[in-house]
Parts: C-alpha cells; structure tokens; sequence
C-alpha cells in the first residue's frame, strides 16, 4: 500500500524591524492615551480654579499712580490707565473683526490653541533660526497676560496652553473675546481698546471708526513700535497691514478697504513733558521704600509748588548760558522740595543734574571749611592773615593774584579768599572739613586733600542745598522729601512725618555761618542774589569757568543753582556770581513773594573796607577762586594779572573817579564836581559802601577799640602777624 505524505505548514515569524515598530507604536498610543488623561484631568482641574467672568473683570493690569501737586492739581499719571469696560454687544463690529483678523484668525473654529498656527510657528522658527511669529491664539494672549509672564520657555508655554484649553472650557467665544479686547496692553499706559481709544483718539471706543480700529488692532504685536505716540508713521503703515488682513478674512470688501483714508486719522496731541516730569521722577522711586501697596491705585500728594515750579523753570530758561544746563533746587525749612529743575529741556534729556550730576561746587564748598573753624571757636571778626601759603606742596591764589594781609573771617570769606580757606583748612585739620560736610548731608566722596578747602570735591546739588537748608534752619538738619501723603482706595497709607531732632551744629555756629553768607550777598561776590530782604548765600566758580553755583535762603526757602555743560567744557563769562546768581533772585522774588520778610538773628556787619583784596568786588564782580587742577595744583586761569591796586597816603584802596559819581570823605558824601574834585582818584570808604549798599544816612565811624559782643579785647588789625597771635588767652 502506497503511504502519501503532506509537507507540514512551516510558521513564519515577523522581521524584528516591524515587531519592534508595532511594539513603539502601542507604546506611544499608549502613553498619548495617558497624556490626553492627565491633560483632561489638569483643564478640568484649572477650569475649576479659574476666577469667575465678573472677577476677572474687575482685576487690574497693573498698578495706577496719580501724581498731586501740594495744592491738589494732579501733574502726572503714571503706570497703566483704564477706561470704560465694554460689554461684547457695545465694542463696535470692525473693532472685533480687526481683532480676529489680525490675532487669531481661526478664533472662532479653535479649541484655544491653535495647532494650525503651532506648525506654522515652528516652520518659521526653523526656516530662519528664529522666532519670527507666535502661535499663540487670543486665548493664550488672555491666559499670558493675566496669569503668567511672557518668557519664552517650554514649561510657560505649556502653562499657557493648559491655562487656554480651560478658559474656553469655562467662557463662550464672545466673552474670551470680550476680556481680551478689555485688558490687552495697547502701549502709551492704556490697557483696553477704551482707554487707547481715549488716549489716542479722545473719544471712547464704542464710537471706533474702521481705520481707528485697524490702529488699534495693529498695535499688540508691538505697542512700544506702532504706539502714534512714538511714531505716527509706523501706527499708520501697520493700520494699513490690518486692512489687507480683514479684506483676505472677508469682514470688510476690497472697495471698503481703498475708502479707508489712514493718512488722514486724527490723533490726539501727546501732553507736552516739561520740568515737572525732573521731580516726580526724583519722588516718585521713593514709594518702593515708604509703602508695600502694589496692586492699588496710588494717589500720591508731593510737595511741590506749581508757581514755584514755574519760576524756576523761567529761572534758568533766561539765566542758563547759551550751550550750557542748568538746574535749580529749592527746599523749604522743613525739608519740602518746592521746585526743582534737572535741565533746561526734560524732553531732550530726562537727565537729572539736580539730583543725578555729581561736579565741583568752587568755593560754595567754602561753607564748610567756615563750618568747622566756627565750631573749633573761631568768631567772624577774628583777624588772620591773608598772605602765601604752601601745604604738602600746594599754593592755593587768591583771584586778585594779591594778599591783603591781616582781615578778618567776614572778609575772608564775603571775597572768597582762597589762602585764608586753605589756612583755616589746615588749622582744624582737612579730615574735619570732610566730616562736616558729610554731616551736612554730602553723600559723595569727599577728598581730604589740602585743596578740598577750593572744592575739588565733586558734590550734588541737592545735597549742597541740603546743607545750606540745615545752616538757614539753626543748624537743625534738613532732610528733603518730596511726598506728603499716599492714599489707595481713600485709605491713608504713608504719611509724612518731619524729624527736628538732629542737630548739626550749635545754634550760635549756624547764626555765625548766617552773618558770613548774608554779608556774601551784601557786599561780598553774590550781590547779584540780592532780593529786596535779607538774604545768606555763598557763590561758588570752579576752574575756567566750567561750573558755576549759588545757593542761598531767605524767608525759610533755601535754594541752589547750578549751571554748566554737561561735558564740562569752560563757558565763557560763567562765574557764581553772575548767571546762577541772577537765576537765583529771579526765581526768589517770584518765590517768597508772599511770605513774611524774616530778619536773621544776626545783623548785617560790613568787612573791613580799608583790607579789601579787590576793588572789583565793590563792582559786583564774580567769585572765581578756584583755579586748581584736578591734583589740587594751581593752573593759569586765562585772565590777565591785574595790576597792583593804588593806594592812598593811609594804604586805603582807591578807585577811579568815573567809578560813581559822588566823591567820598569819610562818613560825608558830596556831589562831585570840578570846585570839590581833589584829584582823580576817590577813597573807598564807609561812605562809599554806604552810597552803594542805597544806606546814604550818615553812619558813626568804625572804632578799632571796639570789643565783639562775648570778647576779650583784641589787638587791632594792623598790628597783627599771625593767627596765634592774634587768639585771646581765654
């Protein structure tokens, strides 16, 4: 019997490949299950934390800050504005299609991102390297600008993504839509199509015609670039942009889109910046410090005086030199700062030279050298001697490139007499000047040099004035602010509380340092500061003419003046005693106008006219005693030596008879004529400084045996050598 066989079937197995490709297929469906899992569960769990529609309307962008002057008026607002809230049927239809058009085309399909316009993103990103477009949709936009920040990182991005997936799980279309075009950020500070629509149309933004929308619908991409504050022409060419989009999406027909006239969009003039913006920039940095309130709206209320800010501005437009700053400063007994301009123009340069500029005071730094030898127990009628010097190598010069020999403190300092500074420097140690003008508020670095004494130091403006306030208030130390009170949501947050308890130095030393400066102003190298009351004051010129200075007070308001270039460059004819002098009586008469003429508590003493080291000052000529180099060093002030001064038969000076027109003897004054002209010269008397100073009454004659009010006896001037000398045993 024949046996058959039949091959059995051979089982094949799958190439490994596929097996392992079908395995990793799986494996990826199944961690994508999982993925979309733990994506539901994290919406659903976001979508229940997500604050309600009416909550998120009426949380704020960001912080608000209303700048009040001291009377009230508001000046300047700061940070984010707000309008009206406008529900989705009252923002206009071309506001909304421009919107869509522009941002996020497929709002309406999309379930709040967009993957469509992720891939795209992504192409883009690697075709040229870069992020040149973002995917995200007015959802993500809503998600970011409310709840995270705009870094560009994945972790963000995914935030957002989950952050958009439930928002438009929680709210309709129309109210996503609704919240965005209520909150976005449209540049300038407006937040809202309203408050842009005010901002940079004047009219709300339920009256929006097509071309304004397509302003404001084109500014998110970029506000700081298209805002028309910044640059009406860019705003314009990118309004054009959104035309062309909303014609490609079908909301507006190619005839509607060649109506639309951009080229003739109103816009509301920008407010002009002006030296205000100098102070509430100063002031307003301060809140981070006086208040931890961060989200509501701040009403601030400064210190500032809107006429005196006027004035001031006024001041140095008509003073400043032509190519040079200036700026100004004034503080009030309290510490209040009533005025202050950085610069003649904040639009061109928000540089602030009040409180920013550091330079060299010149002799205006002198207040301290005085400061010191009053405390260590000098007096202003204390005699010393004005002749050459030399410390450590350096020979500080008189301006007049002369000595006059013995003179008292008063002159010394009335004719800014730079030995006589560098003497008394020495004298009460150079450390201990620095000591106190930092006790007199001088934050910056204050050198111990011999030449200090001249202010090589370079100084602030405000902290100079600071310390001529701290000496007008007694020698009680005068602390500058510039806000009084913060207020939010009608609560009282930080008020202003003004310390008198320090004291710098003694009264009687502040009222010593007040009989030398009022005697500065009154024949001295500030007369240009004179205002029609009594007033204390120093100048201060440093070399070449690079910077000039006057501070002063009077009437409780004391205020300095700076001017100068911002490269410091030498001007030409700048001294103390001229433009910032000038500047300074010019903002003072329209400043303490209305306030009581206040005496100092002590009275005008003349310096010893027969000592004076220049006859030029009788003239009004400016300080300009310091010529050292920045090593301390004397350099050539470019002026030409003046020549010896003539004398007569008792060594007084004497002056040419043009000089006025009255010829002095004495205490008698005569009309000069050809019968009663000796000769051609005149005497500089206490008549003449009389005649000069308009006190024409007769006046006694000094007695060189008078004895100072508290003193010893003293030798008279003439007969003294030296400073040791000339001290009273006490």
């Amino acid at each position: 019997m024949a046996r058959s066989s039949a091959p059995s079937p051979r089982s094949k197995r799958a190439p490994a490949w596929r097996r392992w490709s079908v395995f990793v297929l799986q494996l990826g469906a199944g961690f994508a299950v999982l993925a979309a899992i733990v994506l539901a569960i994290t919406v659903y769990v976001s979508e229940g934390q997500l604050p309600s529609f009416d909550a998120l309307k009426s949380s704020p962008n960001g912080q608000m800050i209303r700048v009040h002057a001291a009377d009230g008026t508001v000046i300047v607002s700061m940070g984010p504005s707000y309008g009206e809230w406008l529900p989705y049927d009252r923002i206009p239809k071309v506001m909304r299609d421009a919107m869509i058009s522009v941002e996020d085309r497929r709002f309406r399909s999309h379930i709040g991102v967009d993957p469509i316009g992720m891939v795209r993103s992504i192409q883009v990103r690697i075709e040229r390297g870069h992020w040149r477009q973002g995917g995200s949709t007015i959802t993500q936009q809503i998600a970011r600008n409310i709840f995270l920040n705009s870094n560009k990182q994945w972790g963000r991005k995914v935030r957002e993504g989950i952050l958009a997936l439930a928002l438009e799980r929680k709210f309709s279309k129309d109210e996503v839509l609704e919240l965005y075009l209520n909150k976005v950020y449209f540049g300038g500070g407006a937040y809202g199509i309203d408050a842009a629509s005010r901002k940079f149309f004047g009219h709300g933004a339920d009256h929006l015609s097509l071309t304004e929308a397509a302003v404001i619908a084109g500014l998110v991409k970029a506000p700081s670039n298209y805002s028309p504050t910044a640059d009406i022409a860019a705003a314009r060419g990118r309004a054009g942009v959104v035309l062309k989009l909303m014609q490609e999406t079908g909301v507006i027909t190619p005839a509607q889109a060649d109506e639309a006239e951009i080229d003739k969009v109103a816009f509301v003039p920008e407010a002009q910046q002006n030296s205000v913006r100098y102070f509430t920039d100063w002031a307003l940095p301060q809140l981070e410090m006086l208040i931890d309130e961060t989200q509501r709206p701040l009403e601030v209320w400064t210190t500032l005086d809107l006429n005196m800010q006027r004035a001031a501005d006024a001041a140095i437009q008509q003073n400043a030199p032509r190519g040079a700053q200036g700026a100004l400063v004034a503080i009030d007994r309290d510490g209040a700062v009533r005025a202050m301009v950085g610069g003649t123009d904040y639009v061109s340069s928000i540089y602030n030279r009040a409180t920013q500029a550091i330079r060299q005071p010149g002799s205006a730094f002198k207040l301290f050298v005085y400061l010191a030898a009053l405390e260590a127990g000098h007096k202003p009628e204390d005699s010393i001697v004005d002749e050459p010097i030399t410390i450590d190598g350096w020979s500080p010069r008189n301006d007049s490139r002369r000595n006059s020999g013995a003179v008292s403190l008063r002159t010394a300092f009335a004719y800014s007499l730079n030995t006589v500074a560098a003497k008394l420097g020495q004298e009460v140690g150079f450390s201990t000047v620095a000591d106190m003008a930092r006790r007199f508020g001088i934050t910056t670095k204050v050198n111990t040099h011999p030449s200090m004494v001249l202010g090589t130091s370079e100084v602030r403006l405000l902290d100079m004035t600071r310390a001529f306030a701290s000496v007008g208030n007694k020698g009680v130390a005068v602390t500058p602010y510039g806000i009084t009170k913060v207020t939010a949501s009608g609560e009282t947050i930080y008020a202003q509380s003004v310390d008198t308890s320090h004291v710098l130095v003694a009264p009687y030393v502040a009222a010593e340092m007040t009989d030398l400066l009022q005697t500065t102003v009154n024949t001295g190298t500030g007369k240009a500061a004179q205002i029609g009351r009594p007033v204390a004051g120093k100048t201060g010129t440093t070399t070449s003419s690079k910077d000039g200075w006057f501070l002063g007070f009077s009437s409780g308001l004391t205020t300095g003046v700076w001017m100068g270039r911002d490269d410091a460059k030498p001007i030409a004819g700048l001294h103390g005693g001229t433009a910032p002098a000038k500047a300074f009586a010019a903002f003072m008469r329209t400043a303490v106008a209305s306030r009581p003429v206040e005496q100092f508590d002590t009275k005008v003493t003349l310096p010893e006219y027969q000592l004076e080291p220049d006859q030029e000052s009788y003239f009004g000529e400016a300080d300009n005693g310091l010529f050292v180099d920045e090593n301390g060093n004397p350099v050539d002030s470019g002026r030409a030596t003046p020549a010896e001064p003539q004398v007569d038969a008792d060594g007084n000076p004497i002056v040419p008879r043009s000089a006025d027109p009255r010829i002095t003897r004495g205490s008698d004054t005569q009309p000069q004529t050809e019968q009663n002209r000796p000769d051609d010269t005149q005497r500089l008397d206490q008549g003449w400084l009389d005649h000069v100073l308009g006190r024409d009454a007769p006046r006694p004659a000094p007695n060189p045996n008078r004895v100072p009010r508290d003193r010893p006896a003293m030798t008279p001037p003439d007969r003294y050598d030296d400073r040791q000398d000339s001290r009273p045993t006490q």
